[in-house]
């Protein structure tokens, strides 16, 4: 008797070997190992933060159906995405008229800095007669000066156009053109393929101060303050073999660029074309919020 009331004693001693043995989990976990992954497929999951979306551009695609007489095409380019919208026939082309020449003064450049060479304040001059006024007979001097057709075939090069061809005669006026590669020709100088990282900036400036009977199409479409932020080059130009005229605009905002073309009859004069660049331009706006 006594011998049982020392064992039955002994277990209730702390360390003793007759003590039986305890949970070493804590509340609300016995039986579960250490070493077992903890199932949470049951708990809710953190939701990941949405990526921020881009503020629209100012066009919206559509299908228009404007009274204009002739044929036209446009087409936008989104700067930040790449995504092009555009007319059916925005692959179609048209003859460039001075429009090009934002192209062949890029060509210049780029060509000149990458020869170790600094244009004189007289060239310099001279791009910005072009740019500004449209000047023809230094376009054409210039043209020469990068090899004509050779420009025209680096131009396709380089801005990754894929509508556009050299003209049959060679010359800069009757390059072929679509408003789609119009707005990758856009992209092609706002990015500095075209001039290159050291006249982009000094190019874009010029655009921005087309002047005088250049001075119309798509940034007219815009509030006044907007204008003076937008880089552009027209072309314009009575086809008397065709019997047709060739209005052309080139626009490059802050987030996208567009090209829009039209032809019609040529007795109907120039300024129908040109007010039908703004027109259009027009129709594809955004309504104001």
């Amino acid at each position: 008797m006594l011998v049982g009331l020392v064992l039955v004693a002994l277990r209730l001693v702390p360390g003793s070997p007759l003590r039986p043995a305890t949970a070493a989990h804590p509340a609300g976990s016995a039986g579960r190992s250490t070493n077992t992954p903890t199932d949470r497929s049951d708990r809710p999951q953190p939701t990941p933060s949405p990526s921020p979306s881009l503020e629209p551009l100012p066009f919206q695609a559509q299908e228009l159906d404007l009274d204009i007489k002739g044929w036209y095409a446009w087409s936008v380019l989104d700067k930040r995405t790449g995504k092009i919208i555009g007319s059916k026939n925005m692959g179609e082309t048209s003859t460039t008229a001075s429009m090009i020449k934002s192209w062949i003064v890029a060509d210049y450049l780029r060509r000149a800095n990458e020869a170790g060479q600094t244009p004189s304040d007289a060239k310099l001059d001279d791009a910005t007669q072009i740019i500004r006024d449209s000047d023809n007979t230094r376009a054409e001097q210039f043209y020469n000066g990068v090899g004509r057709s050779a420009s025209i075939k680096r131009l396709i090069a380089t801005c990754k156009l894929t509508d556009s061809k050299v003209a049959a005669d060679g010359g800069w006026s009757r390059t072929a053109l679509s408003p789609r590669d119009t707005a990758r020709l856009g992209l092609c100088i706002s990015d500095g393929r075209a001039a290159g990282p050291k006249w982009t900036k000094w190019l874009l400036n010029e655009m921005r101060l087309v002047r005088g009977v250049g001075d119309f199409g798509i940034r007219k479409a815009f509030p006044t303050a907007q204008q003076k932020t937008m880089a552009i080059k027209n072309g314009w130009i009575d086809r008397q073999r065709e019997q047709e005229m060739h209005i052309n605009c080139l626009a490059i905002g802050d987030t996208w660029t567009m090209g829009v073309m039209v032809r019609y009859p040529i007795n109907m004069g120039y300024e129908y074309g040109m007010k039908n660049c703004q027109k259009i331009t027009e129709a594809l706006l955004r309504p104001a919020t």
